[in-house]
């Protein structure tokens, strides 16, 4: 959290927060995304990162996008949350 906090006034960036679902982590840029599940007992530098490009129609970077356009409407926008993950 403390890193989104640096972001929190750049101009184009979008972030959100969804504590519900505490196992992922995404970072997409349009036809790209960063996936890290976080593993159990891990935290996300341990676990491990897939780079995902989309090639097809409902291929991997579909599913993915779908899972995280689904938590990106129930997050929270991170210039709300606080330092502790908490709004």
């Amino acid at each position: 959290m403390s890193e989104l906090a640096k972001l929190r006034d750049v101009t184009g960036i979008e972030g959100r927060l969804e504590t519900g679902h505490v196992n992922l982590s995404v970072f997409r840029f349009d036809d790209e995304m960063i996936v890290t599940p976080i593993l159990a007992r891990k935290i996300g530098h341990d676990s491990p990162m897939m780079h995902i490009r989309r090639r097809q129609s409902d291929g991997m970077f579909d599913r993915f996008a779908a899972h995280v356009e689904e938590l990106w409407s129930r997050g929270r926008d991170i210039r709300e949350a606080s330092g502790d993950g908490q709004a």
